[in-house]
């Protein structure tokens, strides 16, 4: 028995020894497409190893290679190479994408590839080697070619190589890995594999592979039958909004009847900077003041995607999410859409646009006709020189200067109009904003000497050069900015009949340890002070998300409306919460949005979030595993957890469906 057992092990060995000999450039090839594959979860998602996306991308790799043997043994290098370039471009790409977005691209995306000039100098300045480091993989394949082909393997291969059993015996256990993969799968995985929008969930349970496989499949099916499940998302949609019942009015309904609105889009700006003090100056004294002036809401959040700023004006004004994959200002610009200056213009309104950039960037100059803006006032409207460029266009400072005269003409030629007003200056690169501003970080900290107790006063500024303080000074420039946008609004003779509402587009794209280095700093070292240090403040996963809110102010000149909007709004508050509570103040209802008055369901409100997260004034439920925050001591059961999940997925899925199918095309905008 026990000689047969060793014979046994013996044929093993033996086998695996043969196969690893005939079979090292396939072997290579599988290894380093697997390497590349888990190192670039690691250094996303943070899973080096995980059995299921592991097994998936194997699944993958082998099918992948296996059709290889239809090659002969001396063309197989190419054949490999070609798909380890293949992977290796997924990999960076991937990388790259998450670092800026904390997500991962989308063939749905391509449209938006000409922005890359606009934000050029954000992606170098956040580019890691870790994104690039996947270009060495086909690098080491080639030399181990070139190892191979200096001795006989080839000629050897030639002669013994069994292509056609090979290819049916590695495909064979590539789908065996697949069929794994998907037989563990559960109703969850299979329907957010469907829907795509969870993506990082995607990628972790299925691997990097899979997802852009899918992401492809779907893209293509898009693509070539614009009408492929158009019956189903009709029905969906008609269910969804025949059950939806217009609220009762409220003590802001109408109260904007006659009155001009202007919408100022601040660029990144988030709350927490209001809370900000450095050697006793404010990082944001005018947001400050106007937030004590107005109607301050503390607890919003925009609702974005990869499309950012243009994500925050399409939710804005419509009350729909954006688009599941790509961005609806360059992939579904030429939808139908009911929209805030739509509404307006049918009023009597005119309304417009300002920027300081490229028409184009965003692909605006077609977005915002399609949103329903009757002008625009962007880069060629304004007089400046490359020296009064601050990040992406002309400053805000002297933009706002130029803006006020274009204003008080438009007042003065129409009786009514409505505007937004988008703001550049605090764009990333943070650097280049920061180099305006004059606010000081310096940290002091004092030593006493132990034999004399002298006590002695240190400086140090480790806060300005890191991303945090960049990003605060610039914002301080922003600010300044906006105070003399202030100043032109108080002093001119026009707007006594306007409202202004301020609002930050998104958060800064800064990850949680950079932000962490704010809270963390030890003024003596420049180093972050670690759990367990007196001076140690925690700041994890949900400290961040919730501190990506972002300040929402109406204000105003008017002295009667000024006693209205006044105080601070509690209310957890979304973006796509907006369009529904403006239109109130006019007297006017769209029925389909995807976010409510917020006066109307106050408390009981849901911010949804693109990849299927909820926000309420209860719980923050990470939708990509399952865990959840409560933010009061209210006790929660997971009825409510479940319901407010399968809530999100119905908002998300019903606003895509209107998106790509244009099912807006086929109702009448109604103003009941």
């Amino acid at each position: 028995m026990k000689k047969k057992v060793l014979n046994c092990l013996r044929a093993i060995r033996k086998n695996v020894v043969e196969y690893i000999i005939t079979n090292r450039l396939f072997i290579s090839y599988v290894i380093m497409a697997l390497l590349g594959t888990m190192l670039v979860r690691k250094f996303t998602v943070g899973s080096f190893f995980s059995f299921k996306p592991f097994i998936t991308d194997l699944g993958i790799i082998l099918i992948v290679g296996g059709l290889g043997y239809f090659v002969k043994p001396k063309n197989q290098f190419k054949y490999y190479f070609i798909w380890l370039i293949i992977f290796t471009l997924i990999n960076i790409i991937s990388s790259i994408y998450y670092t800026f977005y904390t997500s991962f691209a989308s063939f749905g995306e391509l449209g938006t590839v000409g922005q890359a000039e606009t934000v050029t100098g954000s992606i170098f300045e956040k580019l890691r080697f870790v994104d690039i480091m996947y270009i060495f993989f086909p690098i080491i394949f080639y030399l181990i070619h070139k190892k191979l082909l200096s001795s006989s393997y080839y000629y050897f291969i030639d002669k013994i190589e069994k292509g056609k059993k090979m290819l049916v015996t590695t495909v064979l256990v590539g789908v065996l890995c697949l069929a794994y993969s998907f037989g563990v799968a559960t109703g969850t995985d299979y329907s957010r594999l469907a829907k795509q929008w969870n993506r990082i969930y995607i990628v972790e349970r299925f691997g990097i592979l899979m997802y852009q496989f899918n992401d492809l499949v779907q893209f293509l099916t898009l693509q070539t039958s614009s009408l492929f499940g158009y019956e189903d998302a009709e029905a969906a949609f008609n269910e969804y909004f025949d059950a939806k019942e217009a609220p009762e009015e409220n003590e802001y309904t109408g109260i904007l009847k006659g009155k001009n609105i202007v919408f100022v889009h601040m660029e990144s700006m988030q709350t927490f900077l209001m809370d900000l003090e450095f050697n006793g100056a404010e990082v944001t004294p005018n947001l400050n003041k106007l937030a004590s002036e107005g109607m301050f809401f503390s607890n919003f959040y925009p609702q974005v995607s990869t499309g950012t700023s243009s994500d925050t004006e399409f939710t804005l004004l419509t009350g729909l999410m954006p688009a599941a994959s790509g961005a609806v200002f360059t992939s579904y610009y030429d939808r139908e859409y009911f929209t805030i200056p739509k509404y307006l213009s049918n009023l009597g309104y005119y309304t417009f646009s300002m920027h300081g950039n490229y028409a184009s960037m965003w692909n605006r100059n077609r977005a915002h006709p399609s949103l329903g803006y009757d002008g625009m006032y962007f880069e060629e409207s304004y007089t400046y020189t490359d020296a009064d460029v601050v990040n992406l266009g002309i400053n805000d400072r002297l933009f706002f200067e130029q803006v006020i005269p274009i204003m008080e003409n438009i007042e003065s030629t129409y009786e009514n109009y409505m505007g937004t007003i988008i703001t550049l200056s605090n764009h990333s690169p943070f650097s280049i904003g920061s180099e305006h501003s004059t606010l000081d970080l310096t940290s002091y900290y004092y030593t006493v000497d132990p034999l004399t107790g002298e006590v002695t006063e240190h400086a140090e500024d480790y806060l300005s050069d890191s991303s945090v303080g960049e990003y605060i000074k610039s914002a301080n420039y922003a600010d300044m900015a906006l105070g003399d946008f202030l100043n032109y609004i108080n002093a001119s003779d026009a707007f006594d009949d306007t409202v202004f509402v301020f609002y930050g587009d998104h958060d800064a794209k800064l990850s949680r340890s950079e932000i962490n280095y704010l809270y963390n700093l030890n003024p003596e070292t420049g180093e972050v002070y670690e759990e367990g240090d007196p001076n140690y403040v925690e700041y994890d996963y949900y400290a961040h998300e919730l501190n990506k809110n972002t300040p929402l102010i109406i204000w105003t000149k008017d002295p009667e409306l000024r006693n209205v909007f006044q105080g601070e709004i509690t209310y957890t508050t979304g973006m796509y919460n907006v369009a529904a509570t403006i239109l109130n103040m006019y007297g006017l209802y769209n029925k389909y949005t995807m976010g409510a008055d917020i006066f109307s369901v106050k408390d009981d409100n849901l911010v949804v979030y693109p990849n299927g997260n909820v926000l309420t004034n209860k719980v923050y439920y990470n939708n990509s595993t399952g865990e959840y925050k409560v933010l009061n001591d209210e006790t929660l059961d997971e009825d409510y957890i479940s319901t407010i999940s399968a809530t999100a997925e119905k908002i998300l899925d019903i606003s895509n469906s209107i998106i790509v199918y244009d099912l807006l095309d086929s109702v009448e905008m109604s103003e009941e």
